[in-house]
């Protein structure tokens, strides 16, 4: 069995203990879900529902990584720890951003939470201190790879920064947006970073493959908890935590523009409240969709939330084997 095989159960056993522990406290601290009076009106009974589970994610990724990262140490291999804390901490740092709005709306009952400027500023700054880690400190480069030409290019740096801080941004606010169903950005986000983790261990990035595997047990873990009737959801400490994840392993591999294929699910979320906006202002108040995100629009159509995360999930799996074979 692979060491990737079993990082991933591993996570994922120390993910299921940590919701039976971190749900119940939750709920006892009444942390629990605010539903919008616009939204669909079946999400109504999800008032109250425990969420910032996303910190189940996060223990686990913190507990298996230090765990993993001792096994290494022992038997001599201090690399690939020395990469792989940095990249924790910094993806991390997404979560603690979502987790502050989180705690500001769940617990301290502010409504707005953490102000967006606020919010994307701190976004920013993780953003940029990870790109320069990169560009500077690791040395990575800033060779992208094309997926359509299959080739890399080498992107001048005063460029390739604002590109890569751009990509993580929108990466993160793109599964923020996804997440809205019971299920969705968990389901989705995994096979994501499976794919990502899958590449890693083609192209032979010990440290990317082994974070990989670790972030996918935490969230298969947490989705176990997550699925329709969900008994957690992962709030924005889980959503803007998986969105740094993702585009933070493709900066690293060197294949940012892959989201554009394996993450078009995501993407075409964020466009589906593009297009609404715009269209909205456009026309004195008319809808392209009946409800933006695109998922909300599935469900006013009829769909019930659970083929609205099989449907988005395949399409997904579907969109991820394209990627593969386009490296």
């Amino acid at each position: 069995m692979s060491k990737e095989i079993v990082i991933l159960i591993l996570s994922f056993i120390v993910s299921i203990i940590c919701g039976i522990i971190v749900i119940p406290t939750l709920r006892k601290l009444k942390v629990g879900q605010i539903e919008r009076d616009d939204g669909p009106k079946s999400h109504l009974n999800k008032q109250g529902t425990p969420t910032m589970g996303g910190i189940v994610i996060i223990l686990t990724m913190i507990i298996v990584v230090i765990g993993v990262s001792v096994y290494y140490y022992r038997i001599g291999n201090t690399e690939i720890v020395n990469k792989l804390i940095p990249i924790l901490i910094a993806t991390i740092g997404y979560g603690i951003i979502g987790f502050i709005d989180d705690f500001k709306k769940l617990v301290l009952k502010n409504t707005t939470g953490l102000k967006p400027s606020y919010k994307m500023l701190g976004l920013l700054i993780i953003s940029v201190g990870y790109v320069l880690y990169l560009t500077q400190i690791l040395g990575i480069g800033t060779s992208t790879y094309i997926p359509i030409l299959k080739t890399f290019i080498s992107i001048p740096l005063l460029i390739y920064i604002p590109f890569a801080v751009l990509v993580l941004l929108a990466t993160t606010n793109a599964v923020n947006l996804t997440d809205g169903i019971d299920g969705l950005a968990s389901s989705v986000s995994s096979i994501i970073i499976t794919c990502l983790t899958v590449i890693a261990i083609i192209k032979g990035i010990p440290e990317i493959s082994v974070f990989g595997s670790i972030v996918v047990g935490a969230t298969l873990g947490f989705l176990m908890f997550n699925l329709h009737p969900a008994k957690v959801f992962m709030g924005d400490t889980g959503s803007l935590l998986l969105g740094g994840i993702i585009s933070s392993i493709a900066l690293y591999i060197k294949m940012p523009l892959l989201i554009l294929i394996i993450a078009l699910v995501p993407v075409i979320e964020t466009l589906s409240v593009m297009i609404q906006v715009i269209y909205f202002k456009k026309t004195g108040g008319k809808r392209f969709f009946k409800m933006a995100p695109l998922h909300h629009h599935f469900e006013l159509s009829g769909w019930k939330e659970n083929k609205v995360v099989i449907v988005f999930s395949i399409a997904t799996l579907l969109l991820c084997f394209l990627g593969i074979n386009c490296i």
